[in-house]
Order: C-alpha cells, then sequence, then structure tokens
C-alpha cells in the first residue's frame, strides 16, 4: 500500500486535516503528524470512519529525533514505501523586528524552515527506487516581505529556497519536489474561530477553499516525470496581488 506522511496537521477543518483525508481516499496510507493528539486521533478517526486508512504520530517539526521516529514509524508499518511526504507546518508569526524577542524570531524560523530541512532529510534518505513528491506549504511571505511580518517572512522565503535547491539536488533520484504558495487566507477552522468578526465582514468567498486547495497537492503528486511543476500559487478571485 503507497504511504503519504503529512506533518503539520491541527484540526479536521484545516489544510493539514483535509489533505489526510484528501490522499486516504485516493487509497494512500497517511501517516498523520502534528504536536497534539487530540486533534490528530479527531482526523485519523474521521479517515477509519471513511473505510480508509491512517496512523497518528505526535511529532514536534522542530525535533530531530521526533522527526526521524516518524519516518520510521512509516517505514515499519505495513507494507510499501513512503511515495508523498508533505511538510504542512509553521504558524503566522506577526510582529515588528524592533519589539522582537529574539527566541520568538528564531522559534518562528525553526519552525517555518529548519523543520522543514528535518523532514525533507529524513524523505530524502529513505527514498527507494519508487517515485517520491516531498511538497511543501509556503504562503504569500514565501516571495515578498510585508512591514510587521519581518519573522514569518524570513522563515518562509528560507523554506522557499531550500525547496528550490532540493528540487534541484533530487530531481535526477526520482523525486519531484514541489512548493505550494498559499496566497490568502483559507476557509478552515482556524480563521472562523480567531477572526470571526473579520470572517462576517468578508465572507466565504473572500478565502480559499481546502477542496481548492487539496486539488493542487493532488495535481502535484500525479505529475508525469517528464512534466514537473515546483511552484504552483493559490487565492481566491478577490485576492489583491
Amino acid at each position: 500500500m503507497k504511504k503519504a506522511v503529512i506533518l503539520g496537521v491541527g484540526p479536521l477543518e484545516g489544510l493539514g486535516g483535509a489533505l489526510c483525508l484528501r490522499f486516504a481516499r485516493e487509497g494512500l496510507h497517511v501517516f498523520v503528524a502534528g504536536r497534539s493528539s487530540k486533534k490528530l486521533e479527531k482526523v485519523v478517526e474521521e479517515i477509519t470512519n471513511n473505510g480508509n486508512v491512517a496512523t497518528s504520530v505526535v511529532t514536534d517539526a522542530t525535533s530531530d529525533e521526533d522527526i526521524k521516529n516518524l519516518f520510521e514509524v512509516a517505514q515499519n508499518t505495513g507494507h510499501g514505501d513512503v511515495e508523498l511526504a508533505i511538510y504542512n507546518a509553521g504558524n503566522n508569526t506577526p510582529g515588528k523586528i524592533s519589539e522582537m524577542d529574539s527566541e520568538y524570531f528564531e522559534n518562528s524560523w525553526r519552525v517555518g524552515c529548519f523543520g522543514g530541512f528535518l523532514f525533507a532529510r529524513e524523505a530524502i534518505r529513505r527514498h527507494k527506487e519508487e517515485p517520491l513528491s516531498l511538497l511543501f506549504t509556503g504562503a504569500s511571505a514565501s516571495l515578498r516581505g510585508r512591514a510587521g511580518f519581518g519573522a514569518f517572512n524570513s522563515a518562509k522565503g528560507a523554506l522557499r529556497n531550500l525547496a528550490q535547491a532540493l528540487a534541484k539536488e533530487c530531481a535526477e533520484s526520482g523525486i519531484h519536489v514541489g512548493h505550494v504558495v498559499v496566497d490568502g487566507p483559507i476557509w478552515g477552522e482556524k480563521i472562523k474561530v480567531r477572526y470571526p468578526e473579520w470572517v462576517a465582514e468578508k465572507g466565504e468567498e473572500a478565502m480559499i477553499s481546502l477542496d481548492g486547495l487539496t486539488d493542487a497537492y493532488f495535481y502535484l503528486y500525479k505529475q508525469r516525470r517528464r512534466a514537473w511543476t515546483f511552484e504552483i500559487d493559490l487565492r481566491t478571485s478577490l485576492e489583491r496581488w
């Protein structure tokens, strides 16, 4: 059975959860990874209730040992190889640089970029003969700096450069590296809970749909080796860019 490792899974109605559900429906054994066991179990329960296969693995994206353990679990559970690995970890970290604590800035980088390095390294080390799609979640911050978001811009920009380097380094080995720029807010649990007034004002049409996002990741996963895309960007028709 083909396997997918997806790190950065939070609520069921979030990008990580939606990716897990989508690839489980496509017949992959999904290894659902993130920091909250309660949230991971909800995603696994939903997948198994739909007749598909998933395993939860509590993982800190910035921990070398946790990342190694995640891929060891995936490698040693069931049969088949990991053919899809998605690094979806990273939260928005706003703030003025002049007022920012050094630990806050460093943590933004550790989750946004360093964790991507750890994740990619272990996925590549365990790659065998089967194709591997290694995908990273980016943001508008991956492409441009913005006042008040220096930490987040730095982390996401670094992750994009890492992904691009990996794409060139690993292509001949049969590893397809892709980067998905999510340019705008996602219609999911986080934004509905944290910013209800803003959501009420803007409406659903101003936010990127989870189904549309998972379509993009699936598109990258299924691409032929002679026609690979490195980067795809997604936004609503209302987004200014």
